[in-house]
Parts: C-alpha cells; structure tokens; sequence
C-alpha cells in the first residue's frame, strides 16, 4: 500500500492527520486524485466531498472551499471548515438547503444577502452528498 500524509487544518482544529493509500479533492476545474509520488502542487478547492483510502476503505469529509498543497507523499489541506460524515446531521442540513433556496428564491427582499444565501446553499449540498455517499 502506497503512503501518503493527509492534513486537514482548518483556523482552530486538526480535523485529519494521517497516513491513506489515496486521495480524492475536489478541485476548483473538477475532482482530482493524489497517489504517493504525485507532482507538487498547489490548488484552490471547490465545496465537495474529500474521499481518503486507507486500501479500498473510504472514508468521506464535507469540504467547505480552501486551499491544497500536495508534494511527493504529503497532502496539506487548508479549510474554513471540514466535517466527517459521521457529523453531520442530514435532517439539519436538508432544513438549511431549504431555507437558502428560499432566500435565494426572494428576489423582492432587498434586505437578503444572496452571496451569504448561495454559500449556505452549497454547504448544504455538500453536506447532503457527502451523507448520500
């Protein structure tokens, strides 16, 4: 099994720090897999589902935007936020996407922030597809 050093550090937390055979990101242009020995590289992220394999065994993460840096057998991970699947709760994240789309929906209330309303909407996403995983 290949090794490769994952970090997730978000502004107060460590949310991972391990060993995995792989990885999948998801990029700012699509998803992307990191394999010990990959280009060095840094790249902006995308709200998605983080995959990390200890083998064939996944295990999911709700990834809110940040900033990745892989080396040679080193993932770094910079995050505002970051939740396992086993965190979130799936009734409270089906209730946030609601109330965003109906924010966003309202476009005669001037006293919505939209910009905040559409970041609240793909947290929901993704928590609800890193959960449906």
């Amino acid at each position: 099994m290949s090794k490769i050093h994952i970090q997730v550090i978000m502004p107060n937390d460590k949310k991972l720090d391990d060993i995995v055979s792989r990885a999948i990101l998801p990029g700012i242009e699509g998803d992307f897999e990191v394999l010990e020995g990959h280009t060095a590289f840094i790249t902006k992220l995308r709200p998605g589902i983080l995959k990390v394999y200890k083998g064939e065994v996944a295990e999911y993460f709700a990834l809110h935007d940040g900033f990745v840096t892989v080396e040679e057998d080193k993932i770094t991970v910079l995050s505002e936020n970051c939740e396992c699947k086993k965190d979130i709760n799936l009734e409270r994240a089906s209730a946030a996407k609601i109330r965003a789309e109906k924010r966003i929906a309202d476009t005669g209330n001037t006293g919505i922030d939209f910009r905040r309303a559409e970041i609240a909407l793909k947290r929901a996403i993704t928590r609800i597809d890193t959960v449906n995983h």
